[in-house]
């Protein structure tokens, strides 16, 4: 490819609505253009990139035995209706009705339209197990669509989905994806992590998120140091920690503390340490035909974690409850709730408040709080579960040894659905024995122009892109220095022309441009490798600059080739080997 002809149009400056590395660069390197909130056009680099992550991707698929298909994107309310999930999935469901007044969604997932499917097509055991996959757009009505290609409303996703008799047929096609997953985000040169993960609006009982590691990632997870745990924050346990000392329980008081409203606060004017108190946080739940406040009660120093209280509690939706709300309920502002003494609302406790001996917490008055508060001596709870954010230094439920923390970017999520959907729908076989049974089923996906984001967080400088060669949309540049110099452009067209016919992907920069421009774009865009044909040229030499590395060095004109051809297939395979 000519620079002349290729349709990059790259940009010396920002654009102003970039937030994260991924969209600015993307950006101004000429690989997409947005159209409206959440919705991009991309462009041929970006094209490249995105065929060559889908075909690591069919590859990997197809070796486990998947077979790709292609499902609607719009889809008729009657099926979401019959799982359930028409009420229940929330506002990011894009609705539309035809001209007939039918409801209909724009697909966000395929559930319901792959079981729909092979209710109608599968009747025996003998025709399972079945892995159905597509690569296909998605639709989110995202409420802040933001970070490019990160938060977006409309993104290209993966989505296998299996079909078992039974939970042992479920496991081994949840081993098979894991396995793929791993092989999949290797191949692509890509850091990343395996963390268990809630199971959100999917469903199911257990999951893994793949998340490729990157200081801006939006996801925080936590690992062990000595053993192969990691989690999604979200779902992330530990063991509770007891505070040091064994402590008598003493008689209740009330202390006036003015104006003292946050942990730190009344901590420093008690002189006493976070830990010792009890933070009170009320939510609003709201249910298919109820809703109710609830008070979550963790230790001072921990934070409420809303995903387990979620799902603790089942229901719909979990908001923060308002002002008016609480001050009804609990007859005092925020900074002075506890649960002594409280009626009317249920109380949540995380495990390690009813440890805390003589502990201080709101007094449902305000200017005051409760010194010497114990739990089962002062009040209980509905229910302590485990229910707060678990932090990086933390021992490992599994080993005992030390919790990391790290930030990631969520690419790709597997999940065990059981007979979530099976059953709701009707997807039934016949069993050896003649006995109708649910079909066992799993989910899995892969964000694929998410991961061409999550790519470029990871992979970057002040400079541009840096990227992995796998997946980068060319890799090789060929830049000759001065235009007007016959002999260099001689050169660099027979340079180009041999790295054709050797079958590598590359493109001369052909433009009547002063040669830092030209090595602005080749660094912006991230070519691995560039091939710099310049006054060595005159020796009979040429520079090549190695991207990732910086390193630069001059090479015969007539070995370039060769070195290129033989540099890509040993990178390429590096990353193989490691699957």
């Amino acid at each position: 490819m000519r620079f002349s002809q290729l349709f990059a149009p790259t940009l010396r400056e920002d654009p102003a609505e970039a937030e994260v590395v991924s969209h600015r660069l993307l950006v101004r390197a000429g690989f997409i253009r947005k159209l409206a909130a959440g919705v991009y056009t991309y462009l041929p680099l970006a094209q490249r990139v995105l065929e060559k992550i889908k075909q690591i991707i069919r590859e990997e698929m197809d070796r486990e035995g998947g077979q790709e298909l292609t499902m609607p994107i719009l889809q008729p309310a009657e099926l979401w209706l019959e799982s359930g999930r028409w009420h229940v999935y929330g506002e990011e469901l894009f609705r539309l009705k035809d001209r007939h007044g039918r409801d209909f969604a724009l697909g966000p997932t395929h559930e319901e339209i792959v079981t729909d499917l092979v209710r109608g097509e599968v009747k025996s055991y003998r025709q399972l197990p079945l892995l159905l996959y597509q690569i296909a757009n998605k639709y989110r009505d995202e409420r802040r669509p933001r970070f490019g290609l990160m938060r977006g409303r409309e993104f290209i996703m993966k989505d296998l989905y299996s079909f078992d008799r039974d939970e042992e047929g479920l496991d081994e096609s949840y081993r098979r994806m894991f396995r793929a997953y791993t092989r999949i985000f290797r191949r692509m040169g890509l850091n990343f992590r395996p963390v268990e993960a809630d199971t959100g609006a999917i469903g199911g009982n257990v999951s893994h998120e793949f998340m490729v590691i990157a200081s801006s990632g939006e996801a925080a997870i936590v690992y062990c140091d000595s053993c192969d745990y990691a989690a999604n924050v979200e779902k992330a346990e530990t063991v509770p920690r007891p505070l040091p000392g064994e402590e008598e329980p003493l008689p209740v008081e009330e202390v006036a503390t003015p104006g003292c409203k946050t942990i730190a606060e009344v901590a420093d004017y008690l002189k006493i340490e976070p830990a010792r108190l009890i933070k009170a946080v009320v939510y609003q739940a709201f249910y298919r035909d109820r809703e109710e406040l609830v008070l979550v009660l963790v230790r001072g120093d921990r934070e409420v974690n809303e995903v387990k209280v979620h799902n603790l509690l089942g229901c719909l939706q979990l908001n923060m409850a308002g002002e008016q709300e609480i001050q009804k309920v609990c007859g005092a502002p925020v900074g002075y709730i506890g649960p002594v003494g409280l009626q009317g609302i249920k109380i949540l406790a995380d495990q390690e408040v009813p440890l805390i001996k003589n502990a201080v917490c709101g007094a449902n008055r305000e200017g005051y709080h409760l010194r010497n508060v114990n739990y089962g001596r002062d009040f209980t709870a509905y229910q302590v579960a485990d229910l707060r954010m678990v932090e990086a230094g933390e021992q490992c439920l599994r080993c005992g040894g030390k919790l990391l923390s790290a930030r990631g970017i969520e690419v790709g999520q597997i999940f065990k659905l059981g007979t979530k959907y099976s059953e709701a729908l009707g997807a039934t076989f016949l069993d050896e024995k003649g006995q109708e049974r649910p079909m066992v089923m799993g989910c899995y996906g892969i964000g694929v122009t998410r991961t061409m984001a999550a790519a470029v967080e990871q992979n970057h400088d002040e400079n541009g892109i840096i990227w992995p060669i796998p997946i980068a949309p060319y890799h090789v540049i060929v830049v000759p220095v001065n235009m007007r110099d016959e002999e260099q452009v001689r050169a660099a067209e027979e340079i180009y022309s041999s790295l054709l016919k050797a079958g590598v992907e590359v493109v001369i920069d052909d433009r009547d441009e002063r040669p830092g421009v030209k090595f602005k774009d080749a660094d912006l865009i991230g070519f691995p490798i560039r091939v710099v044909v310049g006054k060595a040229l005159s020796e009979g030499k040429v520079e090549v600059k190695i991207r990732r590395t910086g390193d630069s060095f001059l090479l015969d004109r007539n070995e370039v080739v060769d070195y290129i051809k033989d540099y890509i297939a040993k990178e390429i395979a590096k990353t193989i080997e490691e699957c």
